[in-house]
């Protein structure tokens, strides 16, 4: 499988939550031409709107926003400082190449910790403070970090999309460049369909869901749906050290994720469950008993409440430099939103 541009693109794109310009020029250039209207908002989400007079109302939601640093104070001799924009493992963090985006340009760093060598015992059994991590980008003086970058400015880990083997994927940020893809995808194809759905297609790549869900809570008052999809990506628990009696079973490439619990619609389930038997999709079921951490938990609250599903990209070492998918799941999440949309009928709302 060739990686589609339009997903390669996105995952190259650094854009940690308030910072997604690289991410939204990309999903700009891809799914604008495709839609009948286009619209930004205040918080920068990205709202793509296909068949504006169909019904129901169906909102597909993908974050374009990752985790990043935020540079926050520079030291005397030039080394700097920094806070982690959403959750990060603190064990993974030192030793990393970083990329600073800068009013100037980007800058290249490397964030660096006390050698282990020179650690007593009990440092080595420490996991380091983010206070204890700094970035290095080869400054001398506090003076001469400054002439390069400034307060405020982001960061992000200099690891870049590759394939490891056949379609499986490595990048730093699957979550959610993956789900930003697939829904911008979803309405492209849905545009190039000799007859428009019944349903009137809002994909909106929604921004800062990494640190509360922000971009979703406006968007989903302002396209206001009557029903919605939330994509993700979710835990793949098909590897050593993840008990599936406490994580559910979830394979890479065993095909999308399709959420049950309180946080989804049981109609929306449903229907999504016949498309994906109709369009002859290998799909995946997880069980979440309480709101999920995705747009999907803002979007069923909006307004007077939306009937919203959450579908998710299955995916090993979530919130690490190197997350991995299938692009095979990706591509069959895109083919069930398709089957899933071309289903709905007027006056589908999912109401029980």
């Amino acid at each position: 499988m060739t990686p589609p541009p339009f997903l390669t693109e996105l995952l190259h794109a650094r854009s940690p939550s308030g910072s997604e310009s690289e991410a939204q020029a990309v999903f700009d250039r891809h799914v604008k031409p495709a839609a009948d209207s286009y619209r930004n908002d205040a918080l920068g989400n990205r709202i793509a709107t296909l068949n504006p007079g169909g019904d129901p109302v169906l909102m597909l939601a993908g974050h374009i926003d990752e985790l990043g640093l935020m540079i926050t104070y520079v030291n005397k001799d030039g080394f700097i400082y920094f806070e982690t924009i959403g959750g990060h493992d603190r064990t993974v963090i030192s030793g990393r190449r970083v990329i600073i985006q800068t009013e100037a340009g980007p800058v290249k760093g490397v964030t660096g910790k006390r050698a282990v060598h020179l650690m007593d015992e009990a440092d080595r059994k420490k996991v380091p403070e983010i206070h204890e991590i700094w970035i290095d980008i080869g400054a001398r003086t506090k003076a001469e970090a400054l002439k390069r970058v400034a307060i405020g400015d982001v960061a992000t880990y200099d690891h870049e999309f590759d394939l490891v083997h056949g379609t499986i994927g490595v990048a730093r940020a699957f979550d959610d460049k993956a789900g930003a893809y697939i829904i911008g995808e979803t309405l492209i194809r849905l545009s190039r369909e000799k007859r428009p759905p019944a349903a009137r297609v809002v994909a909106v790549a929604t921004t800062q869901e990494e640190i509360g869900v922000r971009g979703a809570t406006t968007s989903a008052y302002l396209v206001d749906p009557h029903i919605a999809v939330a994509v993700d990506v979710g835990h793949a628990t098909d590897h050593p050290d993840c008990d599936n009696r406490k994580f559910g079973e979830i394979k890479l490439g065993g095909g999308p994720i399709i959420c049950r619990g309180p946080n989804i619609n049981p109609r929306m389930f449903e229907a999504l469950v016949r498309a994906a038997k109709k369009g002859k999709i290998p799909y995946q079921l997880e069980g979440e008993p309480r709101p999920t951490g995705t747009d999907a938990r803002a979007i069923q609250t909006g307004r007077g409440g939306v009937a919203t599903a959450l579908v998710s990209v299955p995916l090993r070492y979530m919130h690490t430099p190197s997350e991995v998918v299938d692009l095979a799941d990706v591509e069959n999440c895109v083919k069930l939103l398709v089957e899933f949309a071309k289903a709905l009928k007027p006056g589908d709302y999912g109401h029980w």
